[in-house]
């Protein structure tokens, strides 16, 4: 009976019912999808790469270097020689080295030049190593290993050509068509950029750059640079002696980083406009909230009518009271529902664009303990708000 009284009091103000709750579900989804959305990122962003004890490149800036070199995103100022890398991958702590060169693309993908060993001692997540769901890694100079996602959009298949452009760019004008590749391995999913990139060998991505070589000739062919490459250690003791080794080279100047400080240095940097968002976020979510107390306090004058009928029918104070605090409860948890299955759709409609742009895979699954502890804070919030619209009430139905 009670909950049906609140109802019917919503639906004879269904106008301004509708508005406010639109308000607060609109409210409720920007907080949501900015508190999700941060720790899936940071989540994302952390599973990227594990086991890699050292990322070398060429001296400049810590960030950069784990954007363009894990990442794929943005270019590097300038390469490091072939003599460099050799030199690191021969290095008495070294396990293996895993050399990575960019520049070129294809139909929007970006190419990496590397090493088979790749997909052996690559690993992301949890120490998860790569694995294919057809085919097997390049063992030649015109072979190519396609990410899951460059599979799946561009629809190739095991023993299809493919040829690469120069750039990264989704429109090139300069095709190395003379070179073309054949597919001979395709990824699975890893949720990473892993599956954004298409990987060739070293001696492959030399030969497009080289008008008349043959795939016979290929093979033979050794990069003068690359542009940045990943390494193991026997031991991670030795990880801060080999880094300053490397840091303090000559005559060619080199930097190593260390991935999860680079990636903690990130985040700081980000954390100015992390926390900008979530204040936007709760701010929009305040003034709804107002909203919707102002519009329960402007009913109280057109409903003074109603609260003497439920007087007369023998409701006390304290029911008009919890009827106002009912009505909140019920507007919230619409707005709630609405915002949560919002989002739901908008995870799923731009999931493939998400890992497009950023190569990272959210997780649909949002309702965590952190959304969860949010929302009960968004409840407590309105019943606060309208505790004023309720003693106003409250007061009326003493008049």
């Amino acid at each position: 009976m009670f909950w049906r009284v609140a109802f019917f009091s919503l639906l004879h103000r269904k106008g301004s019912a509708v508005l406010t709750l639109l308000a607060v579900a609109i409210s409720v989804f920007s907080v949501t999808a900015v508190e999700h959305l941060r720790h899936q990122a940071k989540a994302g962003f952390a599973q990227t790469v594990s086991g890699v004890d050292l990322i070398v490149g060429a001296r400049g800036g810590d960030i950069n270097l784990l954007l363009y070199s894990v990442f794929y995103i943005g270019n590097a100022s300038r390469n490091i020689s072939y003599q460099s890398f050799e030199k690191i991958r021969d290095a008495r702590e070294v396990k293996w080295a895993i050399p990575l060169s960019m520049g070129d693309s294809h139909r929007g993908f970006r190419v990496v030049g590397t090493h088979a060993d790749l997909f052996k001692h690559f690993r992301y997540g949890q120490k998860q190593s790569l694995t294919f769901t057809a085919g097997q890694p390049f063992n030649n100079a015109h072979s190519v290993v396609l990410g899951a996602a460059v599979a799946q959009k561009l629809n190739y298949q095991l023993d299809d050509q493919i040829t690469i452009a120069h750039g990264l760019g989704r429109q090139s004008f300069q095709q190395h068509d003379q070179y073309p590749f054949s597919v001979v391995g395709i990824l699975k999913t890893t949720g990473t950029p892993v599956d954004q990139a298409i990987y060739v060998s070293l001696a492959g991505l030399e030969a497009v750059h080289k008008p008349g070589v043959t795939h016979d000739q290929a093979d033979s062919l050794r990069p003068e640079s690359i542009t940045a490459t990943l390494v193991g250690l026997k031991s991670r003791l030795k990880t801060f002696q080999l880094q300053r080794q490397i840091n303090q080279s000559e005559p060619e100047p080199l930097m190593a980083i260390l991935p999860g400080v680079s990636l903690s240095q990130l985040w700081e940097s980000m954390n100015i406009m992390e926390n900008t968002l979530r204040i936007i976020a709760w701010l929009i979510l305040a003034a709804a909230l107002m909203g919707l107390s102002a519009s329960l306090l402007a009913s109280m004058r057109e409903r003074q009518k109603e609260l003497l009928v439920l007087r007369t029918l023998g409701a006390s104070p304290w029911f008009i009271f919890s009827l106002i605090q009912a009505e909140t409860l019920l507007i919230t948890a619409t707005a709630i529902a609405i915002a949560l299955l919002g989002f739901t759709l908008a995870l799923n409609g731009t999931q493939e664009l998400i890992v497009g742009y950023f190569g990272i895979r959210i997780d649909p699954d949002f309702v965590t303990a952190e959304v969860v502890k949010t929302l009960g804070i968004i409840v407590v919030a309105s019943l606060l708000v309208s505790l004023y619209p309720g003693y106003k009430a409250y007061r009326l139905s003493l008049g």
